[in-house]
């Protein structure tokens, strides 16, 4: 099973109009992390997945794949 969270980490980022570059400075984080959470290879801690979430304007239920909004 694809990780929900890569798939749509990628997904909200791309529609923001955010490549990975901008987006890692927004969070504040290396190009690298991004690249390693949209291919699945780590998850962001709790801390960094709430400054994604407002940098994206999304939910984290949304984008830990529990809810469809």
């Amino acid at each position: 099973m694809k990780n929900k969270f890569a798939e749509r980490l990628k997904e909200v980022r791309g529609e923001s109009g955010l490549n990975q570059q901008e987006f890692a400075a927004l969070c504040r984080v290396q190009q690298s992390c991004v690249s390693k959470w949209e291919r699945g290879t780590t998850l962001p801690d709790a801390e960094m997945l709430c400054v994604i979430c407002t940098v994206l304007h999304v939910s984290a239920d949304y984008l830990l794949g529990l809810s469809d909004y």
